[in-house]
């Protein structure tokens, strides 16, 4: 048992190496331009669409039924529509509601993300090792999502970076429920995917790519975009 926590402490901290990282490299950028922020964010975008569409929707497609799939997606848009709309009425700086939004999602989906590795601790330890990594190579991205819209706003950026980190706490718990009960139900699987693609799928349209726009409206923020969506294509595909 004692040999089991261990590994699931070293998957976990190697899982966050990936958020943590994403969020150092949007942090470090010091004063970006608005050129740059444009095709950062642009790309942060396209990348997370790319996820969404080619990986998290053929997922849960494959643990659930194609309505049931649909279904929860439309009410994962739904439910963030209405917090844009709370938080648009409260009038919070876009940028931070921007990444706000877009750490909800991400939490959803890290949580299924960490049962995965907990099961394959549970069935191997290079199993889990071997998640683990892939996990730390696809929040790699995240953490930049979150970062560079804070880096446009006046937070300072150990915060930025506090809470970006905080955002993969999710898949730490999941890690654990996935070592103890060795596989989770397609169902639930199937629920939290649809459900996080919906959230992410809302924050990338509605959000990231019109401001990647407006922050720049030359042809940098849509090649930004569109290398994201390629970038994550051939991540997905290696992966």
């Amino acid at each position: 048992m004692s040999r089991l926590i261990l590994l699931i402490l070293l998957g976990s901290v190697i899982s966050l190496l990936g958020t943590t990282l994403g969020a150092l490299i949007g942090i470090s950028i010091g004063k970006p331009s608005r050129k740059l922020l444009g095709a950062l964010i642009g790309f942060s975008g396209g990348l997370m669409f790319s996820v969404v569409v080619f990986d998290l929707i053929p997922e849960a497609l494959q643990n659930w039924s194609f309505v049931n799939t649909v279904l929860t997606c439309i009410s994962g848009i739904i439910l963030v529509s209405f917090i844009d709309t709370k938080l648009q009425h409260d009038k919070m700086d876009k940028h931070i509601k921007m990444a706000l939004m877009t750490a909800i999602g991400l939490m959803i989906h890290n949580f299924p993300e960490g049962v995965i590795m907990g099961c394959g601790f549970a069935a191997g330890s290079s199993l889990g090792i071997k998640m683990s990594l892939i996990i730390a190579i696809h929040d790699i991205p995240e953490g930049i999502a979150i970062s560079a819209p804070l880096m446009i706003t006046k937070v300072k950026r150990w915060k930025i970076l506090f809470y970006t980190i905080a955002t993969a706490t999710p898949t730490i718990l999941g890690t654990l429920v996935g070592a103890y009960i060795g596989k989770l139900s397609t169902n639930a699987l199937g629920l939290s995917l649809s459900f996080a693609s919906g959230i992410m799928l809302y924050v990338v349209c509605g959000e990231m790519i019109p401001e990647s726009s407006k922050l720049w409206e030359g042809v940098s923020s849509t090649l930004g975009i569109l290398a994201g969506v390629i970038f994550g294509l051939v991540l997905i595909n290696i992966l």
